[in-house]
């Protein structure tokens, strides 16, 4: 199949951006890119294509911008019930680790989780996984973190794995476990850590390879946060699951700075999450660092709070930026990686070019996948998106909207339809 008539074909070759790279989209005005066999074949100008390939099948663009799919580089995907009532609490007052410190938060999202079959974890999960597919997200992070058990987190994550089956997105699961203390280890973090780190982690090891194979082993992440595991316990964990061969992501820094992105540079994470707090020091210690730093724009906004990610002394330290939308039930239930975007740009002060790097090669970066996924290049996945719009500064400009035409996964696609009732 070729796509062609691109009005912008943004195809951000040339690997992850790091620094003033970022925003750097590769634009090929009147572009053309031939899909075959999932794979991108061949990239260019519309008329030398069609030319080139006078015999394959066609699809008109209609000079829409073409561009990479998303790549969702931070979500809690899969997970039972809500927490609407906690949404009210903290509009009252409450403050979200007065919350977590009352048995609420992430704990209360727990127990309806510990309670709920893997087919009801799917079931509930579905219409949030399409919905951040249709609005562009091709590829998507999932932590497990709200079973905090052995036998709850690997139900979590058999959901995941389900959930990546049924649907045409692909899922990247990450092992949280260290999430939060769970009721039954209060005042004894150390001894849930060492269950962790000594218990969870080899039985999770020997679980992977029987029920996952022919796929990369799974992330493991801690949240290294006030209320949840401190820097040396975080350590401990990391240590642990790298000594098994698992690579490893990092909550850090979303309220206070422990020194959890330190730390994740320095054992060589392939990301480190949130950086709300992170002193200027470690920022600038990522323009020395492979480690992304990836911001979660929709959770401060979740939180009605005034501080996010200092994007811009990242990118002046010559740091990689992603942006990813951090899904979950209590602080960020959004599943449009559209309107992180936006969010990105009125309130981290990226550019929309930048925000769409963040999103794409870069979110790739934050995964591990940038070889496969992130950009239009010969060789790698064909994972599109073909907006509505002829210009791509329209994604970070519009918020609250769809700005998905088509979706493009493995070469396959997938019309987003648009209904508009009928008016008398």
């Amino acid at each position: 199949m070729l796509i062609h008539s691109a009005s912008q074909l943004l195809t951000l070759k040339g690997g992850p951006q790091r620094g003033s790279r970022l925003g750097e989209l590769e634009i090929i005005e009147n572009g053309a890119v031939l899909i075959r066999d999932s794979k991108i074949a061949d990239v260019g100008d519309t008329n030398k294509l069609l030319e080139k390939y006078p015999n394959v099948d066609l699809f008109d663009a209609k000079n829409r911008t073409v561009m990479p799919g998303f790549v969702d580089a931070h979500t809690h995907l899969v997970w039972a019930g809500n927490r609407a009532s906690e949404f009210e609490q903290r509009l009252q007052g409450r403050t979200y680790l007065e919350i977590l410190e009352a048995g609420g938060g992430i704990l209360s999202t727990v127990e309806a989780s510990r309670t709920a079959s893997i087919d009801q974890l799917v079931e509930e999960s579905m219409p949030r996984a399409w919905q951040a597919f249709t609005h562009g997200s091709t590829s998507i992070e999932v932590k497990t973190g709200y079973g905090l058990s052995l036998e709850s987190e690997l139900k979590l994550l058999e959901a995941i794995l389900r959930l990546d089956d049924a649907g045409p997105w692909e899922l990247t699961p990450t092992f949280l476990a260290a999430h939060a203390i769970p009721k039954e280890y209060e005042g004894r973090s150390g001894e849930y850590v060492q269950h962790v780190a000594e218990d969870m982690l080899p039985a999770l090891s020997a679980w992977w390879a029987i029920n996952a194979i022919n796929r990369n082993l799974p992330f493991v992440d801690v949240f290294c946060e006030t209320g949840a595991f401190d820097l040396k316990q975080s350590r401990v964990i990391f240590e642990a699951a790298q000594a098994l061969g698992f690579p490893i992501k990092v909550h850090a820094d979303e309220f206070d700075n422990l020194g959890g992105a330190d730390l994740a540079m320095e054992l060589n994470a392939i990301s480190a999450d949130h950086l709300v707090s992170t002193s200027d020091e470690e920022i600038g210690q990522f323009g020395s660092s492979d480690t992304v730093a990836v911001s979660l724009p929709g959770t401060p906004f979740g939180l009605g709070q005034n501080d996010y990610t200092p994007a811009k002394k990242i990118i002046e330290a010559d740091g990689y930026l992603a942006v990813a939308s951090d899904l979950n039930p209590g602080t960020a239930w959004g599943e449009s990686l559209q309107f992180s975007l936006a969010l990105a740009c009125r309130y981290m002060g990226l550019t929309p070019a930048q925000s769409i790097s963040s999103a794409t090669i870069n979110g790739a970066a934050a995964i591990g996948r940038d070889r496969e996924l992130g950009s239009i290049e010969v060789g790698k996945q064909a994972d599109l998106l073909i907006l509505r719009e002829n210009d791509y500064r329209h994604l970070g400009y519009r918020f609250g909207t769809n700005l998905v035409h088509t979706i493009v996964k493995q070469g396959k696609t997938y019309p987003i339809e648009r209904k508009v009732n009928d008016i008398d």
